[in-house]
């Protein structure tokens, strides 16, 4: 199989897998949040680790387009790190922490 063609589904009604699709040297992933208002996160890495094109589904809509700023072109794994266990009212996640975790799944 072409590793530029490699598409992986999971689906569960009681964890968030991502589904990652590569292709053209960037892995794109779509990522099912849980616990926060955000019911879905998409993002692309590309062939050098770096974030781009980070979108959130629902959620504060103001504070989740300017992580997509603050993180475009950032290594995926120092972003993760930054914002792994950032908590939203008590919740013990948010939307930041729940792309931490996406990004974790993906890379």
């Amino acid at each position: 199989m072409d590793n530029q063609n490699l598409h992986l589904s999971y689906n569960s009604e009681d964890l968030a897998f991502p589904e990652v699709l590569v292709e053209n040297d960037l892995q794109h992933v779509t990522y099912t949040p849980q616990g926060v208002c955000s019911v879905k996160i998409d993002f692309d890495i590309d062939s050098e680790g770096k974030l781009h094109n980070v979108a959130f589904v629902r959620g504060c809509n103001g504070n989740l387009k300017a992580i997509g700023k603050l993180v475009e072109g950032k290594d995926a794994k120092e972003i993760a790190d930054i914002l792994r266990g950032n908590d939203c009212a008590g919740r013990g996640t948010s939307c930041a922490d729940q792309l931490a975790k996406a990004i974790d799944e993906a890379v």
